[in-house]
């Protein structure tokens, strides 16, 4: 039986599959695998409530977390605590990784703004940014439900 937790989902040119919801873990964390292109990569953004891990499978990703830069590659992590502004630039076509997020509430963002995929998961390019009325959509739900701010 599909359900959320077990189907790959479209998201900003690439896709995710969540591995342990926040319902499996009791609200503790979220672990997600992703796939995403080079471009589809947030802007320098802190979150008040939640700390992220990344775990790199495939590919190689530039971070900026507080005043520490540092690139990783597959067997590498990267640990960006709540309450710092951390951004992340993927350095080849497209990455590969885990992100753990604790505690997961957050999580919830990626279901709210994808779609399950359709058929095998693939990369589509990215045909610019969203429109703007996504965009404020997307900026008001970061802001007001999920705590996350653009430094």
């Amino acid at each position: 039986m599909n359900t959320i937790e077990n189907i790959y989902r479209d998201y900003n040119g690439g896709y995710f599959k969540t591995l342990v919801s926040p319902v499996q873990s009791a609200g503790t964390l979220a672990v997600i695998e992703m796939v995403l292109p080079k471009g589809s990569e947030p802007p320098k953004h802190v979150h008040a409530h939640e700390d992220e891990t990344f775990y790199m499978l495939e590919g190689r990703i530039y971070f900026e977390i507080g005043d520490e830069q540092i690139e990783i590659g597959p067997g590498d992590s990267a640990f960006a605590p709540r309450g710092i502004p951390h951004l992340f630039k993927i350095l080849d076509e497209q990455a590969k990784f885990i992100t753990i997020i604790s505690p997961g509430k957050f999580s919830e963002y990626f279901i709210e703004f994808s779609v399950p995929t359709m058929g095998e998961p693939k990369i589509t390019p990215l045909q610019g940014p969203p429109p703007p009325e996504v965009i404020e959509l997307l900026i008001d739900r970061m802001v007001n439900v999920y705590g996350v701010n653009f430094a």
